[in-house]
């Protein structure tokens, strides 16, 4: 049985952590796999694009990708296309199918966590990873808050006119992160806010923390920000955003070869990422 050839694409991909992760979830599919990263700048993508295709399985796109290699991959399936982005392609009898994992990733660390997307969800922040949320929620059709910092206020109300006319019936608002108040059932922090190396930054205060239920922290470095540690000190479910990074690579697998995984396993592998990551 030949060995099946896997890689994520990027420039810079110096620190990426998707060969440590996708090597480990080869090993325990017992799938025997090949996963390396290749630095490929942008002006060089569509000259390097037969390459992936006639010698890759299938790939992982990181920035500054995920967009531009829409125009070139043969197929694209309906959530990377209301997305516009793609990170994972599976190439199968020489036809490249791109998918965006990110969403169900989000969604997976969510239910590991078991924290229900339900209630009253607020999203700090309103870039690239609060927009991906943002639209999980509102496509469950729940009600979504924005909390921004003042000087992101236009790009919140950018963001909420782009979901209210791309979902229909979608319920989306914002304030300042300052004035965020009352019960709060998914509190999801989408800015890099308590990130390696400012370890003792937190998005909210204390009193915020406390009337959570649940939290979710996109930021990954370290497992467990501030954020996390209050949020469980008060009995509330958390969980950061290793989970999710290891899950989105988890669905790439689901992708690429229909490879199914105990809640325990990653688990384990997202400790494992989190201490690989302090490592380094």
């Amino acid at each position: 049985m030949s060995i099946k050839k896997f890689a994520v694409i990027g420039h810079p991909i110096g620190h990426t952590m998707s060969p440590f992760i996708h090597n480990r979830l080869f090993q325990l599919s017992g799938i025997e796999a090949e996963y390396i990263k290749l630095d490929i700048a942008p002006e060089n993508l569509a000259d390097e694009y037969n390459r992936l295709l006639s010698k890759l399985d299938g790939y992982n796109i990181t920035i500054p990708h995920k967009q531009n290699i829409i125009q070139l991959i043969d197929e694209i399936d309906d959530k990377a296309k209301m997305y516009g982005s793609v990170n994972t392609v599976a190439n199968s009898d020489g036809i490249a199918k791109g998918y965006t994992t990110d969403p169900d990733g989000f969604l997976k660390a969510l239910d590991a966590a078991g924290i229900i997307l339900d209630g009253r969800v607020v999203i700090l922040g309103c870039g690239g990873v609060a927009r991906t949320m943002a639209y999980e929620v509102v496509l469950k059709g729940l009600p979504l808050l924005f909390a921004v910092r003042k000087d992101d206020v236009n790009i919140a109300k950018s963001l909420c006119s782009e979901i209210e006319n791309t979902v229909k019936g979608a319920k989306v608002s914002f304030c300042l992160i300052d004035e965020l108040s009352g019960d709060i059932d998914v509190l999801v922090n989408a800015t890099p806010i308590g990130m390696f190396p400012k370890l003792d930054a937190q998005p909210v205060t204390d009193s915020v923390i406390s009337r959570c239920a649940s939290v979710f922290d996109a930021v990954y470095n370290p497992l467990e920000t501030v954020l996390i540690q209050k949020a469980l000190a008060n009995g509330s479910k958390a969980v950061g955003g290793m989970s999710m990074l290891v899950w989105q690579a988890v669905v790439a697998h689901e992708k690429w070869d229909g490879s199914v995984y105990d809640k325990e396993e990653i688990a384990k592998l997202c400790i494992d990422s989190a201490e690989e990551l302090k490592n380094r």
